[in-house]
């Protein structure tokens, strides 16, 4: 897969992280429709790509703690397993506006890359299914793709099963 800078993506710090890093990943961007009722539903319908595939990003609180949550736009987040993967007892969604503050982007935009604070993250395992998957570049219509050991080496994410369909 070959390195693609779109202009409007060179400024997002997730797509910063992978230059330094020298990634291989592709910036795909679509108009972004307020409307919609779910940002990572539209990514996959403007994209052409299976919601298998497009991954969204999820802040939660895990014992007072925040730990990002990567998993398939096609189901939801397992907050007792998140738990699990972590060595937690009690997992909850963060205040929104508290993960935006945390991590640098607006909700319906955080990227699991690049983020003002590194916090713990665990991908889903079923990333591992695909050659490449997608995940937020850090902006609303702004979707980076790239093979899912290059997220979790970047992330130092922990594999787990914490998605349901």
């Amino acid at each position: 897969m070959a390195k693609k800078k779109a202009p409007t993506a060179a400024g997002t710090p997730a797509i910063v992280a992978l230059n330094s890093a020298r990634a291989q990943f592709t910036v795909h961007a679509y108009e972004h429709d307020p409307a919609h009722p779910s940002y990572g539903e539209e990514a996959a319908q403007a994209m052409g790509v299976s919601p298998e595939r497009v991954f969204k990003t999820l802040v939660a609180e895990v014992d007072g703690a925040l730990v990002v949550a990567v998993v398939p736009v096609s189901g939801s987040l397992d907050l007792k397993a998140l738990a699990t993967a972590v060595s937690g007892k009690r997992a909850a969604m963060a205040d929104p506006a508290l993960a935006e503050r945390t991590t640098g982007y607006v909700r319906g935009g955080i990227s699991p890359l690049g983020q003002r604070k590194r916090l713990r993250t665990v991908v889903d395992e079923s990333a591992t299914a695909h050659a490449t998957i997608c995940v937020s570049a850090g902006r609303r219509g702004l979707e980076v793709e790239l093979p899912p050991a290059t997220l979790t080496t970047l992330t130092a994410a922990t594999l787990a099963p914490i998605a349901r369909a």
